[in-house]
């Protein structure tokens, strides 16, 4: 069953014009027209669901194109996914020192916060 440019965009929180900007930049693709509105693949939800993660983790729309449309020999875009992961993981690593100190911040009791040993540890390993 066909999806409607309103409901893919109601399903997926991004504006319409959005969806016709991803679709001129070749991220995703209309089946058709229902009248005058464009139509599109269920499949095209979850495309929307990848475009939407890659870009939170930092993919330009550039790579984010690269990427859906990779091939196995394409050996550039493997070693630039291999670089980004890699770009992930220190990001990760400084979100979650993040998310511990706040988590021993909620329940410190050192007055000031900033002069708790445990505090300037995890803060100074995410520097």
């Amino acid at each position: 069953m066909l999806l409607d440019i309103g409901e893919v965009a109601q399903r997926s929180g991004l504006a319409a014009s959005a969806l016709r900007f991803y679709e001129r930049k070749g991220l995703i693709s209309a089946t058709g027209r229902n009248g005058i509105r464009r139509t599109y693949e269920p499949e095209t939800l979850s495309r929307l669901a990848l475009i939407a993660c890659a870009r939170s983790a930092g993919f330009t729309l550039t790579e984010i194109g690269r990427l859906l449309h990779a091939k196995p020999s394409d050996d550039a875009l493997r070693e630039r996914m291999a670089e980004k992961a890699g770009e992930l993981d220190d990001r990760i690593a400084q979100l979650t020192r993040m998310r511990d100190s706040l988590r021993h911040a909620a329940s410190c009791t050192h007055d000031p916060l900033i002069a708790c040993p445990e505090f300037k540890q995890v803060v100074q390993g995410a520097e």
